[in-house]
């Protein structure tokens, strides 16, 4: 049992100056003070060598540490952490030169802490994913969605809606924008700046509602539609499940954290102007743990499809029947009208016999995007 530490220096006193009797019985006070008798005669020691003082508590720092990192290679860690304050050691020890000490996180860490540097803690972290699926090359997929809004510092009390798009192979970003609004215009011309640069994925997801579907038809929109044109194929993740999106929903998580947590925008054009310097940052310079502490640039390169400036002509196959689309949604066929969607307006639609007698296949382009069954009686 210790000492009691309310009264450590006045108890260990006490014991010395008892145990100083002539007729002491050193084994029976160690027993009175809980002590072993080991610690006992180390107290009685220490009290011969530097009186009252010598019973102070000695710090268990040892004289020499030849394995301690030298004042330069913790300035080094130093500086690397205010360039970079909510990084963790192991994105920190990526970034060291070549030929410097190869130190573990965890020394890193504690050099941190030794030299008072504040660490971000990390916001609701949770559990790390056992097992992670992402495409096997860049392009294949991109995810895409608005982070949530949030206010800017002006008077007029807007609010900036950050549109990303993510590569799900490499994790680039491939472009995140300020948005005063969640429109499909600004999304289309946010993705047409996108397309230009690089080029046209396979596939993308996003979610369901309003830009990018329809509210509450489970319906083509205009947005979707263009995109099918261009001949990129769109998916909507699964409702009430944001693991569908899961990288896109982790950068959010990392934007929040390094970029809207720290400062305050008053306008959409200062808060791009930082959007364009925290993506620099992240696609170039971040490491990426599950990329291997790589930054997601290592891992991407651009589509080899060019975005068309001009859509590309729809065309179908001589047996489809095409129909098209109203300004109501609507197509009529055998002699009934069926909604398609209101973003197809104006658009030639395919009819397709489908593999089971009595239902029809609705394309639009190289899309599937609904199903007619005329077995069921209006």
């Amino acid at each position: 049992m210790p000492w009691m530490e309310c009264s450590q220096m006045s108890s260990r006193l006490e014991f010395v100056r008892l145990a100083q009797a002539h007729d002491a019985n050193i084994s029976a006070l160690c027993t009175a003070f809980g002590i072993s008798r080991k610690t006992g005669y180390k107290w009685l020691q220490r009290h011969e060598l530097g009186g009252v003082d010598g019973l102070a508590n000695r710090s268990r720092r040892p004289s020499n540490s030849p394995g301690r990192s030298s004042r330069d290679v913790e300035a080094t860690i130093v500086d690397l952490h205010r360039a970079y304050p909510c990084w963790g050691a192991r994105k920190l020890k990526a970034l060291l030169p070549d030929g410097f000490p190869d130190l573990h996180h965890s020394t890193i860490d504690s050099i941190l802490r030794r030299n008072g540097c504040e660490l971000v803690p990390l916001t609701n972290p949770g559990k790390l994913a056992l097992s992670r699926f992402e495409h096997e090359a860049p392009n294949l997929l991109w995810q895409m969605d608005f982070k949530g809004h949030f206010p800017l510092t002006d008077a007029a009390a807007r609010r900036c809606h950050p549109l990303t798009v993510l590569d799900d192979h490499s994790r680039f970003n491939i472009c995140l924008i300020a948005c005063s609004a969640e429109s499909g215009e600004q999304v289309q011309t946010a993705l047409i700046q996108a397309f230009r640069k690089y080029g046209l994925p396979q596939r993308i997801t996003c979610d369901n509602g309003p830009p990018w579907g329809t509210a509450g038809r489970g319906t083509v929109s205009a947005l979707e539609a263009w995109m099918i044109r261009l001949g990129v194929r769109v998916g909507h993740s699964t409702p009430y499940h944001p693991q569908t999106q899961g990288k896109d929903e982790r950068f959010h998580r990392t934007l929040k954290r390094e970029l809207l947590e720290r400062y305050g925008f008053n306008s959409i054009e200062l808060c791009q102007a930082s959007f364009d310097r925290w993506r620099d940052e992240y696609n170039l310079i971040r490491p990426h743990q599950a990329l291997g502490q790589c930054p997601p640039v290592s891992r991407y390169s651009v589509s080899g499809r060019a975005y068309p400036e001009s859509l590309p002509t729809i065309e179908y196959e001589p047996e489809d029947e095409v129909r098209m689309v109203r300004r109501t949604g609507r197509i009529k066929y055998n002699s009934d009208e069926h909604f398609i969607g209101e973003g197809l307006k104006g658009q030639p639609v395919a009819v397709r016999q489908s593999a089971i007698d009595g239902v029809m296949d609705v394309f639009y382009c190289s899309q599937k995007i609904r199903t007619l069954d005329l077995r069921k009686t209006a």
